[in-house]
């Protein structure tokens, strides 16, 4: 699967270095753990949520061996209702736990994220070997749910539709000890018409300022050196008590905090996108000139449908004072073809911003009804006309990413390293990372000189550009530039 086509998950799964080292296998505390997760890098940190909350009540996360051999004793399903056929995956994946389970009788499976939190009385009913069912909201619940459930046998539901308390306010055991997810808002206060997020997340509400930073702070101390900020719309934060420069604020702060290296956030709107968080990302430091800024669609006829609050001109002018602020910025996209009522004419207009665009990288995706939305039961597109769009949008989106990421070769870059590959040919160590705008890198260690570790800093030259990432198999003896900070 190429990146640009990969699930937020999948694409933040190959930011972190992985888990860290787990308990032996004899140690089984309560019972050992396993979860799986589908979505967005909300999901993603909502696991690590549920993680820290399962250890803190002496579960023990599952290593990898017990992973392999279905050696568990709780598996949890973290869904996600973003995705076409949420629905048909989350119960086709529960019925796949359910064959082990027929070999691991006592095995309990737990379902919790959105699907969990729009259908929670039919997933029980459905699937009554289902232990515990919970909602976005009740992630602190799941070991009391677990517990009645190994006392009733009868599946346990527990979804709020109020969020009492933050998940950053619960123990996280997180995936890596280099690059931490910092949640500051959860919720979403638009309307657009193809989403379901204000469902399943409800409204819009934001931490405060000090627990954000603290929680950095703490990650930092913790050994991580890049935070990622999570919020469904990051840069309206602040603006339900009024303060339309929270965000500006928040960024400008992180960069006063000793130690940590590399900032990003996702996702801004748009609309929201404002000259002050602008001149927070040129003028501080540790803020990567990293964007991820959604475009769904470059017609105003289907933006005005979409109910997005901004129209294709003043998508590019934002895009312009990005890029006259930071030359660099590696700027990516959501793209949704075939909303309905698109015409070919409406198709034409995404064509035309894609190119002016020049996004580094584009989420694709065929328009998919959530049901429960408004644009559910607007009239649909024949799926044979999106298909053919689609491909023909992708096919430009390939064509400028490799385009993008030709202009690297022979750059020096940093690179943050995530994760090793092990060796090219039987004798290169080979690396990998991410480089100050994102861009993923894979190097090649010269002969003889340091195999960097994880979290270490390697500046490196580009040798070979690819097209979805760039290769660096530097010779030091020819000019070429390889070093390594810790």
């Amino acid at each position: 699967m190429n990146e640009d086509m990969m699930t937020e998950a999948e694409r933040a799964s190959i930011t972190a270095d992985g888990p860290d080292p787990m308990p032996a296998v004899g140690d089984r505390g309560k019972g050992v753990f396993h979860i799986h997760t589908l979505g967005c890098q909300m999901n993603v940190h909502d696991s690590e949520r549920i993680a820290g909350v399962l250890e803190a009540n002496g579960y023990v996360p599952a290593t990898q061996e017990q992973i392999d051999s279905h050696d568990f004793d709780v598996i949890v399903l973290n869904t996600c209702a973003v995705r076409e056929n949420a629905a048909e995956r989350m119960y086709g994946t529960i019925g796949l736990f359910n064959r082990i389970k027929l070999q691991r009788p006592n095995l309990q499976i737990a379902v919790g994220g959105c699907m969990a939190q729009l259908d929670r009385e039919t997933i029980a009913k459905r699937k009554p070997w289902v232990a515990a069912v919970f909602g976005t909201k009740n992630i602190e619940d799941l070991p009391k749910l677990l517990e009645q459930n190994r006392l009733t046998n009868k599946p346990q539901v527990r979804v709020a539709d109020q969020l009492e308390e933050f998940p950053s306010q619960l123990p996280a055991a997180r995936a890596s000890r280099v690059s931490s997810w910092v949640a500051i808002s959860v919720g979403c206060n638009n309307t657009c018409t193809f989403c379901i997020v204000p469902t399943t997340r409800g409204k819009e509400k934001d931490r405060r300022p000090g627990d954000i930073l603290a929680e950095i702070r703490q990650c930092v101390a913790d050994g991580a050196k890049e935070v990622t900020l999570l919020g469904q719309n990051v840069n309206s934060f602040g603006y339900g008590i009024g303060d339309r420069y929270a965000f500006s604020k928040l960024l400008r702060a992180c960069g006063e905090i000793e130690g940590l290296e590399r900032v990003r956030f996702t996702s801004p709107h748009p609309a929201a996108f404002t000259d002050d968080v602008i001149a927070a990302m040129a003028e501080t430091p540790n803020i990567m000139h990293q964007l991820h800024f959604p475009l769904q669609s470059g017609s105003d006829r289907i933006l005005r449908a979409m109910r997005r609050s901004y129209r294709s001109a003043k998508f590019l002018d934002i895009l312009g004072r990005i890029r006259k602020a930071m030359p660099d910025a590696q700027i990516s996209t959501d793209i949704i073809v075939g909303f309905p009522g698109e015409t070919e004419e409406d198709f034409q207009a995404t064509l035309d911003v894609v190119r002016e665009a020049r996004f580094s990288s584009a989420f694709m995706f065929i328009y998919s009804p959530r049901p429960g939305t408004p644009a559910a039961s607007m009239p649909q597109i024949p799926r044979d006309i999106v298909q053919e769009r689609f491909d023909r949008l992708v096919a430009l989106q390939e064509q400028i990413t490799e385009e993008n990421l030709a202009t690297f070769e022979g750059r020096d870059v940093e690179v943050m390293i995530t994760g090793k590959i092990g060796k090219k040919d039987g004798d290169t160590h080979r690396v990998t990372g991410r480089e100050k705008t994102g861009v993923l890198v894979h190097i090649g260690v010269p002969e003889g000189y340091p195999v960097p570790e994880i979290g270490d800093f390697v500046t490196v030259t580009v040798t070979h550009a690819g097209r979805h990432n760039l290769l660096a198999d530097p010779d030091p003896a020819a000019g070429q530039t390889y070093s390594v900070r810790h």
